[in-house]
């Protein structure tokens, strides 16, 4: 698994279901970015990516540098990152939120050679502000966006993908080095980039399939963004090893996401776990086969001994929760993985160990191995040296009630004030 990238899983089922739905954007996405909805076969998606990739090699830089995403969760984000890897360089993920002193302390730390961006999206204007960030960072050597009324001065990737000689030419792959992997940040703090390999984030995404059991010809419908761990295993990572569809609703409108998840085809929601009060109690389609709740460590978890009126009305409900940007856990509730009883009682997990493992140390903060949480911190843009065997330490251990985990702190369990 460990050489298995999220372009080769494109690719194989691009190969074998060309017609099958891989990308779709909300019906919406003319109002808030200037851009047509499109629904991308998994065939048109790989072509796309292929033409993006030769562009992008045809800047010429280093194998394995380092390129910022900047952009919301759409078609075009997912196509971006997976032409990043496919011309062997190594993606970064850039919050589309944050303001412009807080991408060039990012950019600067790890090295960024290029950032892909969006000209609009709803009243702001993303290429504007990296033409800004650009100007305070001379090694951002190439700003590229999707249109339409990309800024003077910023490369066109609308005209990328349909220039047909780029198309046509035959600029050899990147001989990337063995590094090559992606660029997130833990906390969403900009001093605190994190490298995962892709054969990671495809074990992340395998061991939350395993909860979610997403199957082909289906759709998550993710309203998380994919600008770390927790977006990109739950929502482009988990549909590529499934062989499902991706939708996500960048800007959140109610009616917009209500009507997304009318739609006729199973599908499965991933959404913050805040959202479970609001969906509890409603009478949601039959067409919703799992609902997963993605939470932030430190957290609370929902009481349990809600009455039936209040719980979630679906077939399947998974607690998912992020350790940062060091391991993401998913269980399902009412089984033996519930996520309340493996936090308990880390044997639980019953994953294989070569994937994930989990366990608690002397202080009872949790500590993960396994090829799914294999990611090292960078110093000066530097991926530390650390064994792929080792047990990565979190900060948050479980607070246990009746055999339950209730809650997740950082330090002592006493500590629960702390929770937002």
């Amino acid at each position: 698994m460990a050489r298995i990238g999220l372009g080769a899983l494109l690719r194989m089922t691009a190969r074998h279901h060309p017609d099958r739905v891989a990308l779709i954007d909300p019906a919406d996405k003319l109002n808030w970015s200037s851009r047509p909805a499109i629904t991308w076969t998994y065939g048109a998606a790989a072509e796309i990516v292929d033409r993006l990739a030769r562009g992008l090699r045809a800047w010429r830089l280093p194998p394995g540098s380092r390129i910022g995403l900047c952009l919301p969760g759409s078609a075009e984000s997912a196509l971006a990152l997976l032409a990043v890897e496919a011309a062997g360089h190594t993606p970064c993920l850039l919050p589309v939120s944050w303001d412009e002193d807080t991408l060039v302390a990012a950019v600067q730390g790890v090295g960024v050679s290029a950032i892909l961006t969006q000209a609009r999206l709803g009243a702001s204007a993303p290429a504007e502000r990296i033409c800004a960030v650009a100007a305070r960072y001379f090694g951002l050597r190439y700003v590229a966006a999707f249109g339409p009324e990309v800024p003077d001065g910023v490369i066109n990737l609308d005209g990328m993908v349909l220039d047909e000689r780029a198309a046509a030419s035959n600029v050899p792959p990147s001989s990337a080095p063995g590094s090559i992997g992606l660029v997130s940040f833990a906390s969403g703090d900009p001093g605190r980039p994190v490298h995962r390999g892709f054969g990671s984030l495809v074990a992340a995404a395998t061991a939350h399939l395993v909860a979610t059991r997403v199957g082909p010809d289906e759709r998550i419908l993710s309203l998380i963004g994919p600008h770390d761990l927790r977006g990109l295993a739950t929502g482009l990572a988990a549909s590529l090893v499934s062989g499902a569809a991706l939708e996500t609703l960048p800007l959140f409108d109610g009616a917009a996401f209500a009507s997304a998840l009318a739609r006729e085809v199973p599908t499965h929601l991933v959404a913050p776990g805040f959202l479970e009060a609001n969906l509890a109690g409603r009478a949601l389609p039959p067409t919703l086969r799992s609902v997963a709740l993605a939470h932030r460590a430190p957290v609370r978890f929902p009481n349990r001994s809600r009455r039936s009126d209040q719980a979630l009305r679906v077939e399947a409900v998974i607690d998912t929760v992020a350790f940062d940007e060091t391991a993401i856990l998913s269980g399902r509730r009412g089984t033996a993985r519930d996520l309340a009883l493996v936090l308990a009682s880390p044997e639980r997990l019953a994953l294989p160990d070569s994937l994930i493992a989990m366990s608690r140390n002397q202080e009872g903060r949790l500590t993960f191995r396994g090829q799914a949480c294999a990611c090292v911190p960078l110093h000066r843009g530097i991926p530390a040296s650390e064994p792929a065997e080792a047990w990565r330490p979190s900060p948050y251990e479980p607070v246990i009630t009746a055999g339950l985990a209730t809650a997740l702190v950082a330090g002592p369990a006493h500590a629960l004030d702390a929770i937002p």
